[in-house]
């Protein structure tokens, strides 16, 4: 069997829309959610935000993707019956029984790990996973042929370091730090690795069924040192738009990706209005009021 180029973890919430047996979990307990899950078995789940993602993924092939849960095996059934019915290839799954997700994800390989539940989402973090935490499914659809996915760059396709000068210190530090630094490459942000995974696979399966996009706060002078970073990576995004401090969404809305990925929850917030969005938890966050650019 041909090694998959990319392999991503999806929890079941990320997966599927399992609001209403959440909700049930949280208000009634464990013993009402399993009986409820056990009765429902053969009710087909709505998709969740992570489903357009995974579906375009596993269309495109040396893609390999993991369903992981909380639930144990007596209560996940709806969840593979609902797996099956959309026709989708996913054969591994891990089920904890409760126990966090994350030591099992190196275990699989996982490049990349969508969930509903942060604290599993900060623990792959540290691992090294690139991994992100789901937003309530929108009722946009893409039905492009392409797969398209936007990205953030502070925090999340660079590293933070760029971004703890601006809070601590301002945007006009940040913008003589950026041009002192223009041609010195940022250092890698959690989802530097995916990145060139996904160029790696757009080389295998054809650059026109997949699409990046670069949408960030930056604007002119701090553009340039963005664009040295991609060089030196030996990367290339399709798209990129730097919007000195615009809104995001009406862009993402444009561009239509089947997942946004951003560290800020005011962009997330917004977007996740109009397209499938994640959000990076930061690790260290100021908590200084001051605006992002």
């Amino acid at each position: 069997m041909q090694e998959p180029a990319l392999v991503v973890g999806v929890s079941s919430r990320a997966l599927f829309d399992l609001r209403d047996a959440d909700r049930i979990f949280k208000e009634e307990g464990l013993h009402a959610y399993c009986a409820h899950q056990i009765e429902h078995e053969r009710d087909v789940l709505e998709p969740g935000t992570g489903f357009p993602l995974v579906r375009k993924l596993l269309e495109l092939g040396r893609t390999r993707v993991i369903v992981t849960s909380r639930n144990n095996a007596d209560t996940s059934l709806r969840i593979f019956n609902s797996i099956e019915h959309y026709g989708l290839d996913i054969a591994r799954a891990a089920l904890t029984s409760g126990a966090p997700l994350p030591p099992y994800l190196k275990a699989f390989g996982v490049d990349l790990f969508l969930s509903a539940e942060e604290s599993d989402v900060r623990r792959a973090l540290d691992e090294g996973i690139a991994a992100a935490l789901i937003y309530p499914p929108t009722s946009a659809v893409n039905a492009s042929a392409e797969l398209r996915i936007a990205f953030d760059g502070d925090a999340v396709l660079f590293s933070e370091e760029s971004e703890r000068i601006y809070r601590r210190e301002g945007l006009a530090r940040f913008e003589d730090h950026e041009r002192q630094h223009a041609r010195r490459p940022l250092a890698d942000g959690p989802f530097a690795k995916l990145l060139r995974v996904l160029a790696e696979l757009q080389a295998q399966v054809g650059g026109e069924r997949i699409r990046t996009a670069l949408v960030t706060a930056r604007s002119s002078p701090a553009h340039e040192r963005v664009i040295h970073t991609l060089r030196a990576w030996n990367v290339r995004v399709d798209e990129a738009f730097f919007l000195g401090g615009l809104p995001k969404h009406e862009v993402l809305e444009a561009f239509r990706p089947h997942i946004f990925f951003d560290d800020h929850p005011g962009y997330c917030e917004a977007a996740s209005r109009v397209v499938p969005t994640a959000r990076v938890p930061a690790r260290v966050r100021d908590q200084s009021p001051k605006r992002r650019r």
